[in-house]
């Protein structure tokens, strides 16, 4: 460890800087972990936002755990809405339950059905919706009709419908 802390003093990766720091704060002793803490969270992340959102995390948690909820509430706050900003579900879920533990409700997302899409199924589903069929949506796309046909497979469970006919509606595009 001592040789990778070294070695990350003249690295310019700052991923290189900040796990350590973090791996010295989760391993510490309670005397020392707030110290490694704050030591870490001095660190520029700038380059590497989900690294402080992890950080901010196992900051927060750790404060909870030592029954310092009020003071918890504030990195964990941060780290819901870093892991949200990158589009990080599992980690923000993870953040939501630590802020729950601390005794914040966590704001309901109001999702729309579009959220639950990745871009390129959005892509897809606004062609289908629009009447296009697996072949001219596959052309415009480069795909083959093959490939579209999955995509609206696994599209269709996930808006809760049944036919292409439905897209439009659940899309709201006319």
């Amino acid at each position: 460890m001592r040789q990778l802390v070294t070695s990350a003093g003249a690295s310019e990766a700052q991923l290189v800087r900040v796990n350590p720091g973090l791996a010295h704060a989760l391993l510490a002793d309670d005397e020392h972990a707030e110290e490694y803490f704050r030591s870490a969270l001095d660190l520029d992340m700038s380059r590497a936002p989900f690294a402080r959102a992890r950080l901010m995390l196992a900051y927060g948690a750790w404060l909870r755990r030592r029954r310092r909820v009020m003071e918890a509430r504030t990195p964990l706050r941060v780290a819901r809405e870093s892991f949200a900003a990158l589009g990080v579900e599992p980690w923000r879920e993870r953040a939501c339950q630590e802020l729950r533990s601390a005794g914040e409700g966590s704001k309901r997302q109001s999702r729309t059905d579009r959220d639950l899409l990745t871009p390129q199924e959005l892509q897809i589903a606004q062609l289908a919706a629009e009447g296009l069929s697996s072949k001219e949506i596959g052309r415009q796309l480069h795909l083959s009709p093959r490939t579209i046909g999955a995509h609206l497979y696994r599209i269709f469970p996930k808006l809760g419908i049944t036919s292409r006919g439905q897209l439009r509606d659940k899309l709201s595009v006319n």
